[in-house]
């Protein structure tokens, strides 16, 4: 993702990442760790309002994340990268949509920094009744942006198409954000952080062709 929550929206873009000291296994696991955390925590949440569908859909995504936090992790990573090597699409990769994405990631933490001052579960009710359109927004921005930057098909491109549904149609931003900050919060620093890496990397690459 792609979920992605948000959250698979930062194994996306990594994924096609040239390797770099940079970037770590153990940041790739933290994202697989942090994702998970988080959709099990929709999940009960789901549960507990009686939305048993909703709360099917986010065990299925955390399950799939759990199994690839192992030696699944290996088996994705090694697939979406051969989607992209095998069809040459990285040539095809538009940076500036990637760029863009990581400005939405900034504006993403700009909400959730204010989020996070909420000091009662209420407060927070009402922030998100304010804001919920204008995060949602962003959030959407990034997903599309994403989807314009991996447009070939294959795993990178399923799990963003994937992470878009169940926030446009399933309220997956929405439940995170009653859940409260510090894990969106935390998966989208890695986003932001290792996008920046990876623009980094690439314009390096460029500039020695």
């Amino acid at each position: 993702m792609a979920n992605p929550t948000l959250i698979f929206l930062i194994i996306v873009l990594l994924a096609a990442a040239p390797a770099s000291e940079s970037i770590s296994y153990s940041q790739y696991r933290t994202l697989f760790s942090l994702s998970h955390t988080l959709l099990t925590r929709v999940e009960n949440l789901r549960a507990a309002r009686g939305d048993i569908s909703g709360a099917n859909r986010a065990r299925v995504m955390a399950a799939k994340l759990e199994r690839g936090m192992g030696l699944g992790f290996w088996r994705f990573m090694w697939s979406a990268g051969w989607d992209y090597v095998t069809n040459y699409a990285w040539r095809d990769l538009s940076y500036p949509e990637l760029f863009a994405a990581v400005s939405d990631s900034n504006e993403l933490l700009k909400w959730l920094g204010d989020l996070s001052r909420a000091e009662s579960a209420g407060e927070r009710a009402a922030w998100v009744g304010r804001n919920y359109k204008n995060v949602l927004k962003v959030s959407s921005s990034m997903l599309s942006r994403l989807l314009k930057v991996f447009r070939q098909s294959g795993k990178l491109r399923e799990v963003v198409e994937t992470v878009q549904r169940e926030v446009v149609d399933g309220g997956l931003l929405r439940d995170c954000l009653e859940l409260g900050t510090n894990d969106l919060k935390g998966l989208i620093q890695i986003l932001k952080d290792m996008g920046l890496q990876y623009a980094s990397n690439s314009d390096s690459t460029n500039s020695d062709l």
